[in-house]
């Protein structure tokens, strides 16, 4: 099993920026297509973008032209860059791995919490107004 572990929340105010990392562990052969998650109370976890080992990143049209999706594959760490942060942004943010469908599919289709089948804890952002 492949252990994910967030970082880099935190508190910032409307416009700021925060750059989440994600360090992978343990199985690591599992560790393919690394995304970012985000979850609000009441709501299950959507997508905020993916990126597979080679190749393009996928994004959320919420986190186009704001968020960049990052990693380093030697390290084994993943990275979100989050600009011009909105209050809407407030979430707990998950790293997420182990894909269990083809990447390509990401780009006919949404992925969901179902489709990786390791996460962290999560980390919380809280964009205040």
């Amino acid at each position: 099993q492949v252990q994910l572990v967030e970082s880099g929340g935190g508190l910032v105010q409307d416009g700021g920026s925060l750059r989440l990392s994600c360090v992978a562990s343990g199985s690591i052969f599992r560790v393919n297509a690394m995304g970012w998650f985000r979850k609000v109370p009441g709501k299950s976890r959507e997508l905020v973008a993916t990126v597979p080992t080679l190749g393009s990143p996928i994004y959320a049209d919420s986190a186009k032209g704001r968020f960049t999706i990052s990693r380093d594959n030697a390290k084994k760490r993943a990275f979100l860059q989050m600009n011009s942060l909105t209050p809407e942004d407030t979430a707990v943010y998950y790293c997420a791995t182990d894909l269990q469908v083809d990447y390509g599919l990401g780009l006919e289709r949404r992925f969901g919490e179902i489709d990786f089948a390791s996460w962290g804890r999560g980390t919380q952002v809280t964009v205040s107004s």
